[in-house]
Parts: structure tokens; sequence; C-alpha cells
């Protein structure tokens, strides 16, 4: 970012640029007229709102009509938000105590109806007058046979608020602490007009070239946020929406793509040009199975990487048991042919485990030595463990956030594997960076959540992408039913008779114990009931769950892992971390309360074996119109990526698994779910100003240039840890 800086100090029309917009939107927010301090402090504290730019960056969450008024006559109960114009008739205090509420009487040319007040009484019987004509608008109910409105705003009859002229009214995202203070959306609405009153075009300025504005036909950055605050017509706030969403994704994926390219640049990587004997023994003695086509592109890809002298900053991305393991072991083995260390790290001790146990299986009598360490590896063994690592005869370790502890020194690390990644924070990763002198380890980064397409461009924008799109041959899909709790006896009927097959099944629960608020069948429960219909001694039953002691849980797991026990009762402990091949069948209760992508990890701990596997969706007879479209997403399809666009859809990106952590996810206007046309645009069009123009140097891009330079803040810190 040192070129912005230096630059934009030699260009007098970015100087002359950068004094102009400081002027009123640097301005803090208590001196705009209106505001002042008490409400300066309520809108820093309950919106972080610092700055009249701040204000002005808060765009409307939705939009009133208030092109049309309707008669009173011709509302019913389900009319929704209305605007009445009438005469205020009557004003009156009913009830006592809590109970007390304001009444009042509206009447128009066609009828009358009752508008109540539950708060803010005596102010509102001082201010509103009877005999006075007012615009009224809000939600329209009946209570007892009488139509009302509750809360409703009101606004003087005047020439302005009863012209055509009024169309939508900005709806801002508000709190409750805002509106019960006063700040409520009609006041407002009248700061961002105060706001609009004093700004004029040369005060914002463009930040987009002049040639991409003509191209997408935008209007003007000025007219696209008074459109947003104000808009005339659909028409023009259609414009001013796509302008800004544009704008937005726009300027994150020009300042991913710079890193990308920085990174690739700047930082240098351990060039790792043998393909030497380990990878070679494992190859041709040890694999068990035949590669697929998209491990072997794979492979390939990340070879590439670690011969170019350039750090490997990939993502691998791979269903549920597509094989990223056994990809991640053979790019270690790859760091070792080279005399390099290499680490994995996970996000639970389960997963590690895991992890250790599967990897250290299929390097047996390679004469390769690997470790595990976690918080629960303690005193001389972890003592041991350190010195052996330091002195490089560790090849291979394997473990929790415990390997980027200070005392954990490797000799060589060459390569830091991460699996699931979004489980750990910046800080956290970029700690792992600094185990290795002179340059960064080669970083590959290993997730099994499905990531939609969008969303990778934007939480992985500046990584490479691989993907591992097919399933080992002769893998079966996991046929899945969704079952309501009239089925319940079928369902248990079923589990019978696979563990007369000798299968094993998992039971899932969204809960531990009761909940006061949530009527959900749990854990607790459902594990006495299921002891009633699965007796001792024939049957066995493991229970696990995320509040029993890490050696519990793991006594548990393995009784379960060795066969001894046929039902593994359990939370979503088990959706990462615990392969077992024999286990046919996970049956989920209250599916309705899990999300997709959790529903689909959790489905993939079954179907790892060769028989066929089943997924069975308990659920209650009331399922929410979006609880039924996830259950029949599941039940049409395995695909992992297919779903992971349909959560996107309904939950949306803030919601997804892991992603709540990344502050890139806050868009003021951008929705991942609906823009991905854009998106995808606006990162192409990036690409190629970045690929004729690399430091932005020409004068049609100073525009660009400057606004990264004035808001270096805000996107520092993107990615710059893989």
């Amino acid at each position: 970012m040192l070129f912005l800086y230096a630059s934009c100090f030699q260009n007098p029309c970015i100087i002359a640029r950068m004094n102009v917009s400081s002027s009123i939107l640097d301005s803090p927010i208590e001196y705009l007229k209106g505001v002042g301090p008490k409400r300066g402090d309520l809108l820093k504290k309950e919106l972080s709102i610092h700055t009249q730019g701040d204000l002005l960056g808060h765009y409307p969450s939705r939009y009133i009509d208030k092109t049309r008024f309707h008669r009173i006559r011709d509302l019913s109960s389900d009319s929704d938000q209305v605007q009445i114009r009438g005469i205020l008739r009557r004003l009156s205090t009913v009830g006592d105590g809590r109970k007390k509420r304001l009444v009042g009487r509206l009447r128009d040319e066609t009828g009358v109806m009752d508008l109540v007040w539950f708060t803010g009484v005596h102010w509102l019987e001082k201010s509103l007058v009877v005999g006075q004509e007012y615009v009224v608008f809000g939600r329209v109910s009946a209570f007892r046979n009488q139509l009302n409105i509750a809360h409703p705003e009101m606004e003087v009859v005047s020439e302005e608020n009863t012209q055509k002229a009024a169309t939508f009214a900005p709806v801002y995202p508000s709190t409750e602490k805002l509106n019960t203070k006063g700040v409520d959306a009609k006041v407002r609405r009248r700061m961002m007009k105060t706001l609009f009153e004093r700004l004029t075009p040369q005060e914002l300025p463009e930040n987009l070239p002049a040639y991409l504005v003509q191209k997408f036909r935008f209007p003007s950055r000025f007219e696209a946020l008074r459109q947003i605050h104000f808009p005339k017509d659909q028409e023009g706030l259609t414009a001013a929406t796509n302008r800004l969403k544009f704008e937005e994704l726009f300027f994150l994926q020009l300042r991913l793509l710079q890193l990308k390219r920085r990174r690739k640049g700047v930082v240098k990587g351990y060039v790792f040009s043998t393909i030497g004997e380990h990878f070679n023994r494992f190859y041709t003695e040890k694999l068990p199975f035949e590669l697929t086509g998209a491990q072997k592109r794979v492979i390939k890809e990340i070879r590439r990487d670690l011969g170019s002298g350039v750090q490997l900053n990939r993502l691998l991305q791979g269903d549920v048991g597509s094989g990223k393991t056994v990809v991640g072991l053979m790019v270690m083995l790859m760091a070792l042919d080279n005399g390099f260390q290499a680490c994995l790290m996970a996000p639970t001790e389960i997963l590690a485990q895991q992890h250790y146990k599967s990897i250290s299986n299929y390097v047996k009598g390679l004469g390769i030595q690997v470790a595990f360490l976690s918080g629960s590896v303690k005193g001389k063994k972890r003592e041991k463990l350190l010195k052996l690592l330091e002195a490089g005869e560790i090849h291979i370790l394997i473990g929790t956030h415990a390997l980027i502890e200070d005392p954990v020194q490797f000799k060589n690390l060459g390569l830091a594997i991460t699996d699931e990644q979004h489980r750990f924070g910046v800080a956290q990763r970029a700690k792992l960076w600094a185990k290795s002198k002179p340059y960064p380890p080669h970083v590959l980064v290993m997730t099994a959540t499905p990531i939609p397409r969008t969303l990778a461009m934007t939480l992985y924008g500046d990584l490479d992408v691989s993907v591992i799109d097919e399933l080992p041959p002769g893998r079966k899909d996991i046929e899945t039913t969704h079952r309501t709790e009239n089925h319940r006896m079928r369902v248990i009927g079923f589990m019978r008779e696979q563990i007369g097959l000798g299968r094993q099944v998992y039971v899932v629960y969204p809960l531990i114990e009761e909940s006061e608020t949530l009527d959900l069948q749990n854990l607790e429960e459902g594990s006495e009931a299921l002891q009633r219909e699965f007796p001792m001694p024939e049957y066995q039953i493991s229970i696990v769950h995320g509040r029993m002691k890490a050696a519990d849980k793991d006594f548990e797991m393995q009784r379960f892992v060795k066969g001894e026990t046929q039902i593994m009762v359990a939370t979503t402990v088990i959706e990462v971390g615990v392969n077992v091949p024999n286990a046919s069948v996970m049956v989920i209760e209250n599916t309705e309360r899990f999300g997709l992508s959790q529903l689909h990890q959790l489905r993939g701990r079954v179907g790892r074996g060769a028989e066929q596997s089943y997924c069975i969706l308990m659920s209650s007879f009331k399922v929410s119109k979006e609880g039924k479209e996830r259950i029949q997403t599941m039940v049409r399809t395995n695909d992992g990526f297919e779903i992971a666009e349909a959560d996107l859809r309904l939950r949306g990106p803030g919601n997804i698994e892991g992603t709540q952590q990344s502050g890139i996810l806050n868009f003021r206007i951008a929705d991942l779910a609906r823009d991905g046309r854009i998106l995808q645009t606006a990162r192409e069009v990036a690409a190629r100003i970045l690929e004729n123009d690399p430091k932005l140097e020409k004068p049609e891009h100073h525009p660009i240039r400057w606004y990264l330079d004035k808001h270096v803040k805000q996107f520092k810190g993107w990615s710059l840890i893989s």
C-alpha cells in the first residue's frame, strides 16, 4: 500500500479531491443540525455512526411507498402499512399504570379509525392537536372489530407531504434504544435531509473511472447516494442500488487482487524442486487406492506453486469424503523430500487425532516420524516432543492450536496445512507464519465445508483455489429421507434391522438438556428413550456431547470406533472428526433446527464404507417454509456445493458457519446471496484494471487510487494471512 500514500501527494488533483471530501463528511455527527451531543452519543454507541460521512453510508433497509393515500373505508386488518390523510377528532387517555395508553380517533371523508400509543403518552398529549389535519402512516390491525394503527407516524398536513413528489420514504436500520429515545425513522430521515441540504456534487467526488460509469450507465456517485436515500421513483432507486453494489464489491475485489499480486511478487517461498523417495514410495507402495482425476489435478496445481519460488497460498475445497487428507499428506511428503518439516493444524482435538491416526497408518514403514501435539500432551512427554521437533527429528507434526504456542519451535518448517481454517483467527494463523525463517512456510488451507462461489471469491479472494469435485469410485450416494414423529416406530425398526446386519447408527440432537424456550426433544430424554428400545446387554449405546470432559468424550468415541457400541447418541460435536466406515445410518432429530451446511456435514459422517448408507431427517409436523426448503434440498441432492448455494440463499453469508468472524462480510448494500453476477463482473473489471495498470498510475484510474488511500483503514487487514 506504500505506493498509494506516495503517489497521492504527488498529484495536485488528488490533493484537491482529498481536501474537498474531508470538509463536511469528516465532521463529527453531533455537529449536524438537529443531532447534538445526546443524539450524537446514541448514534455512536448504537450504530457506530461517528461522522456525517458514516451517516451518509448508513443506507435504508427498506422504503415506504408514500405515493398514494388510502381511504379508511377501503382498509382491512391485512392492509399492511398504509398512508391516510384525516382530521384528529378525539384524544383521550385510557387505563392505568402499565395498561395506560393514549387513544385518538381519526376521521376522513369515508370513515373513522383508532390511533393508539402505549409509550410517550405525556409528550404526545402535548404535541398532538385535536381538530388538526394529519398525514398518518402505520400498520393496520384490528381490536374488537375496530381498525387501529399502533404508534403511527404523524405529520401535520402540508403542501410537501401531500404532493406526489413524496414517493419512497427511507426506513433505516435502528435499535430499540434509538426508538425509545426519540431517534425514530422520522427523525433519521430529517437528519439525512439536513445533510443533503449541505452536500454538493463536489463534496462527493467520483471514485470510479469515467469510462466505467459510462459503460455501465451508472448515475454519478452524488446522484446514486441521493437516490438511495431519497429515490424519486423505482427506476432511480434501481440505478442507484446497482451503482453502489458494484462500487462496494469492486473495491473489495480490487483490494483482494492487489494483495494476491503483492504476495506473489513480494512474499518469496521455499522452492520444492525434488519429488523424491518419500513421495514415490508412498505413491507406489502405500497408497491403498487409485487417485481420482480431481485429486491428480489438484496435486499438479500445488506442485507447480511449490516449485515457483513464491509462497504457496491455496485453498483446497473438497466435499466430505472426497480425499483431501491424502492430497494434504502427499504435499507434506513433497516438503520432506526437499528437507523440510510439515505441520497440520485442526480446530478440535477429535479432528486432529483423526488426522494423526490416519496419516500415521498411511506412512508406516517409510521411516517418517509423525507426532501429535495438543493441550492434553503435558509434562515430560511434551518436553521430549518439543526437543525432537526443534532438532528436526519429527518430520510431521499434527495437532490443535497448541502448534502455534511460543515454545513450539521447528528446525525448518516448510509447509503448514490448516484444516477447517475459518475456525482459526487471523492472529492465530499469523503465528504459524512466524514459525519459519527466512521465508514463511507454504500454506495450504483445507475445508470440507463447501463454500459457494460468491462467498469463496470474497472470503478467499486473494488465495488460489483448488476444488476436488469428484468422489472416489464405488462411493454410493447416501439415501436421505424425511420422517415425522408418527413414523418413529418405523425408524426404530429400521435401526434394529441395520444393527442386525452388523452396522452402526448415529443419532444427533441439537440440545444437551431441556430448554424452557425451545420445545425440542433433547439428548438426555432421547438417550433414555433409545435405551428402552435398545436394552442392554443386547445393545450398547455411546453418549457424546460438548460438555463432557475430553477424556470421557474420547473414551466413548473410541468405543464406537472399535464397534463396542452400536449406537452413538450425540450433539453436533461429531460434525467433524469421526470416521467410522461401519456406521451406515445417521438419524438427525429436530432437523428444522439445523442449518443446511451443518446438516450436510452431519450426513457426511456416514457413507464412508462400501455399504449403502442412510440419513433420516426427523422433524415435527409444523415446519416453517424455510425449514421445509432445507429438508427438501437435503432429500434432493448430495452435492455439497449445491447445498451451500441454497444455504447462502436462505440464511445469508453472515450466518454460514465460521464466516461471521470476517469483517469483509459486513456489506452496507451488497448481498452475496443475490448479487453473484455483480460480484463476478466487479472482480473481472478489477482484474483487467490491475493487469493493464498494476499501480493505478494512469490518469483515468486516479479516482480509484484516491478512494483506496482515503479508505486505507477500511481495507487494511483484509486476508493478510491466508
